[in-house]
C-alpha cells in the first residue's frame, strides 16, 4: 500500500471512529487497533491529534469540492428556483446516503473546536460554500445575494443535521421521498 493510500485509509478510519464511537475515541492507538497495524503506525503518519484533525478537514473539503465540480451545479443561464432546489436536494441526498460518517464527524469536531479559529473555520466551510451560493443568487437576479447565500447555507446545515441526527432520521436517503423533502425545504429560500 502506498503512503498516500495508507494516509487516506487512516483518515477515513478516523472519521468512522468519530462517527461510531465519538470524538474521545479518536486516538492514534485506536486507529492502529482498528486497522490492525503495529503500534505507532498512525502516529508515524500523523504526529499529533491536531495533524490528524487537519487531515480530516482537508479530506472532507476536497471530497466536497470534487463532488460539487462533478455535479455541475454552477448556474448557467437563468436558473429557476425549482431547478436549483431539485439539484441541491439531489446533492444533499447523495451526501446523506454516501457520507453520513463525514457529516457526523464534522459536527462532532465543529462543537469540540469552537475555540480553534483555524480548524473551526475550515470545518464550517468544508461542505457548503457561501461563495457558490452567492454566485447562484447573483445568477438568479436576487437582491442582496450575499445575505441570501448565508441564509440558504444555514437552512441547508439545519436540514442536513435534521436528517442524520434530528427528527427526520427515519427518512432514508437515496429515495424519492428524501429528495422531495429536501426540495420542499429549500424551495422557499430560493424564490427570488
Amino acid at each position: 500500500m502506498s503512503t498516500s493510500d495508507r494516509r487516506v485509509l487512516l483518515i477515513d478510519t478516523a472519521i468512522a471512529l468519530i462517527a461510531t464511537r465519538g470524538l474521545r475515541a479518536l486516538t492514534h492507538r485506536a486507529l492502529d487497533s482498528a486497522l490492525e497495524l503495529p503500534a505507532g503506525s498512525a502516529s508515524y503518519y500523523f504526529r499529533t491529534k491536531r495533524a490528524l484533525i487537519e487531515a480530516i478537514v482537508e479530506r472532507i473539503t476536497s471530497r466536497s469540492r470534487d463532488e460539487f465540480t462533478a455535479a455541475a451545479l454552477t448556474p448557467t443561464g437563468t436558473p429557476t428556483p425549482e431547478s436549483v432546489a431539485a439539484a441541491i436536494a439531489g446533492r444533499l441526498d447523495r451526501l446523506l446516503a454516501d457520507r453520513r460518517d463525514q457529516l457526523i464527524a464534522r459536527h462532532a469536531l465543529l462543537i469540540d473546536l469552537l475555540d480553534d479559529r483555524d480548524l473551526h473555520a475550515g470545518l464550517a466551510r468544508c461542505l457548503f460554500s457561501t461563495e457558490r451560493a452567492t454566485d447562484l443568487f447573483r445568477a438568479m437576479g436576487a437582491a442582496d445575494p450575499g445575505a441570501r447565500a448565508d441564509d440558504l447555507v444555514a437552512v441547508i446545515e439545519g436540514g442536513v443535521f435534521d436528517r442524520f441526527a434530528g427528527n427526520r432520521t427515519g427518512l432514508p436517503a437515496n429515495t424519492p421521498a428524501s429528495i422531495d423533502q429536501l426540495t420542499r425545504l429549500l424551495l422557499p429560500h430560493l424564490t427570488v
